[in-house]
């Protein structure tokens, strides 16, 4: 390319090599580029002229796109039919209001040249875009220069383009045919995909009149699986390409809730934030309404990005950069703008997947707090206002706190771990007002799928309200929670006296309501002290063994139990042959600093299982009342299981385990009375499936409490 006699400087960027002969411009095609360019398109649809914008920030969008190694395009329009054309062009910067630029495809212009006027040069802006009328000062088989006008217009079409996609594999299938391809392109409204028809299939075999079944994935994560219908179809020998619009703008991730999440506005509100899937780049988000559950964005429909269906594996909610928050999604509904146009706001609704559990509390933390100032969610708790409050209350009562005194610094050491720490296993709910509890909830994750209710608590000055208000705190963090993975809850559970009015009413009651002990079930528990663990073994009479449980030492327990209750302890302990997930939860504990170990003994007479025995092992003080630092014992034959028997199997495995002293929980608790010792107490074992039993449970607690 000339210019003035000179030639373009080596050492400038060269475009792609190509045949001389294949690219070179004849002397008509520049005298054609040489002359004036038709007059420019009308705009159709524009009652008023686009903006005018001048030669300098036309020059500094120029010089953004060479900086971010961005193509420009030359427009080109047919001399003979007026069909329009854009090649994309590599700029250099301007000099002197003049711009050099270098084809991408030279080949490609080569063959464009000698049919068509160049019309415009083309400059991104957002989601609009520069037209400048250049005129052509010299041009060749490398690229042009061109002199800039004095100003161009800025032209928003209000087109939804679609936006290329990187590396996504799709497959599309329709009665039985499966036909494998890639993403091209993507907007909010519909995606294109490139198929391949492998043998026998042919591409004749996609009935376009009818729906098929898309997913789009890369390696072994799916950002897209649903039914669509088929727009537009363009077969080839042996595949095409088609266009799908998803069939449903909403659909359903989860089973529809009559109690749901409250949405909440706030102020500020965050941000969300990911890598789009299909792209790879950033892409960010205002957020309308959040809950504990789902929250919804607003984007433009011009430039939305947001498919019905999509799946963010990814993805962050940003709090006025302060904090944030990561969390997996999918867009569950889409609301286009009134009208059926190309303008307005798209409103998108997400449902939360998953999220890292310290993050799931830092989450509903926040959000507790917009709703009630007085409610907190594992919040670091004031431990002497705690201590306070559990004597005050009567939580620790005399014959509890003789049982527990003598580990008073040992107890002061674990609640710390607990209620300052927040570690990933233990949850605390508390209600207070001026920096004095009112009432106090925790629970802990204490089995691999299942977490135990074990300090719940008032002043009776606040007990109609302080009492349910951290039970409905509870009931908002199951539901919202109750669905992640990370969260592990596929059980509540909750040991208490059936004495007392209170858990009686609340957990015994909702039991009794339910009728169905897959849902909910209670088991009665004896409850036996035994003093000190002895030093020795005592011998087991003739034919009695206790030995390490094995798998067929657990599926006849299993048997016995479903037979005898027919209820949920066996799945929720996790005492089902073959599992390994004891040990995870174990690893756990211990990485947070904290004990919690289980051991599982089998006592036999003459090689037949008369009862299982389960020592869990923790920290002195993770409950009050020694429930996760006890034997649990389940009777499955009491023949001849008699006191001497039952106590020398109990000092046993207490021995082995480690414990220090016998505290035992029996079921059925008539084992006791039959073997001829005394019960000091009884205990109620209470689970639920949480997936089941929240909804039902939160209706009774609004109808028992008539909280709103």
């Amino acid at each position: 390319m000339t210019h003035g006699g000179s030639e373009l400087k080596e050492g400038r960027e060269e475009a792609p090599s190509a045949n001389e002969g294949e690219t070179a411009v004849t002397a008509e095609e520049k005298r054609l580029l040489l002359s004036p360019p038709p007059p420019p398109r009308p705009q159709p649809g524009r009652n008023t002229p686009p903006p005018r914008i001048g030669r300098e920030l036309l020059i500094n969008r120029i010089h953004l796109a060479h900086f971010r190694d961005q193509p420009l395009a030359i427009e080109f329009t047919h001399r003979r039919f007026g069909s329009v054309v854009r090649l994309a062009v590599r700029p250099l910067p301007v000099v002197g209001g003049v711009l050099e630029c270098l084809w991408v495809d030279a080949p490609a212009a080569a063959g464009v040249l000698s049919s068509h006027a160049l019309t415009a040069l083309i400059v991104p802006r957002g989601e609009r875009h520069l037209r400048a009328e250049v005129r052509v000062l010299a041009a060749d088989g490398r690229g042009l220069r061109l002199e800039l006008p004095d100003s161009a217009l800025e032209i928003n079409e209000r087109r939804i383009d679609r936006l290329p996609a990187c590396e996504v594999a799709a497959r599309v299938l329709q009665n039985s045919g499966s036909f494998a391809g890639r993403l091209i392109d993507f907007n909010a409204l519909s995606f294109r995909v490139a198929l391949v028809a492998a043998s026998p299939q042919t591409f004749a075999w996609i009935d376009p009149e009818q729906p098929v079944h898309a997913v789009l994935f890369r390696g072994e994560q799916t950002f897209f699986a649903g039914e669509c219908r088929i727009t537009r179809l363009e077969r080839e020998a042996e595949g095409g390409t088609c266009v799908l619009v998803p069939a449903h703008r909403h659909s359903r991730r989860f089973r529809r809730d009559e109690v749901r999440s409250q949405r909440l506005v706030l102020v500020p509100s965050p941000n969300l934030v990911f890598l789009h899937p299909f792209t790879g780049k950033r892409v960010e988000l205002k957020v309308t309404d959040l809950s504990g559950s789902g929250f919804a964005v607003e984007e433009e429909l011009s430039r939305a990005v947001l498919l019905p269906g999509l799946m963010l594996p990814e993805a962050q909610l940003d709090f006025a950069g302060s904090f944030q928050i990561a969390l997996s999604a999918q867009v569950v509904f889409q609301r286009l703008p009134a009208g059926g146009g190309e303008a307005g706001l798209v409103r998108c609704g997400l449902a939360l997947l998953d999220m890292p559990p310290g993050d799931h509390v830092r989450l509903l933390a926040l959000l507790n707090q917009s709703r009630d100032r007085n409610a907190y969610l594992c919040k670091e708790v004031d431990l002497e206002a705690l201590w306070d409050f559990f004597f005050e209350t009567g939580f620790i009562y005399p014959d509890k706190y003789a049982l527990i005194e003598k580990h008073k610094g040992e107890i002061r050491e674990t609640c710390a771990k607990l209620y300052t720490r927040s570690p990933e296993i233990a949850r605390t709910f508390l209600y207070q007002k001026g920096g004095v509890i009112l009432g106090h909830l925790a629970m802990i994750r204490f089995w691999p799928s299942a977490w135990l209710i074990h300090h719940h608590a008032a002043r009776k000055s606040a007990l109609n309200r302080a009492g349910l208000n951290v039970l409905d705190q509870l009931c908002r963090f199951i539901h919202d929670g109750l669905r992640f993975r990370s969260l592990h809850m596929e059980h509540l559970v909750c040991y208490y006296r059936p004495q007392n009015r209170f858990p009686q009413r609340v957990f015994g009651g909702f039991a009794e309501e339910t009728g169905d002990r897959r849902v909910c079930s209670v088991d009665p528990f004896a409850y036996l002290t035994l003093g000190e663990t002895p030093a020795a073994e005592g011998a087991l009479p003739a034919g009695w063994v206790l030995a390490a449980a094995e798998d067929p030492d657990l599926l006849e327990m299993n048997r016995f139990y479903a037979h005898a209750s027919g209820g949920l302890m066996a799945e929720a302990f996790d005492l089902t042959p073959g599992s390994r997930r004891d040990e995870e939860l174990a690893e756990l504990f211990r990485r947070l600093g904290l004990r919690r170990e289980r051991r599982r003994f089998a006592l036999r007479f003459r090689g037949r299982l008369k009862a299982l025995i389960v020592a869990h092992l923790s920290d002195i003080g993770l409950n009050f009342s020694e429930l996760t630092h006890c034997l649990t014992i389940l009777v499955t034959d009491p023949e001849g299981i008699d006191a001497m028997v039952l106590r020398s199997a109990l000092q046993a495995a207490a021995r082995r385990a480690g414990l220090t002293e016998i505290v035992a929980l029996v079921y059925p608790e008539t084992a006791v009375e039959r073997a001829g010792l005394a019960a000091g107490k009884g205990y109620h074992l209470w689970i639920v499936r949480t997936y089941e039993a929240e909804q039902p449970f939160q209706k009774y607690l609004k109808r028992l409490t008539r909280m709103p």
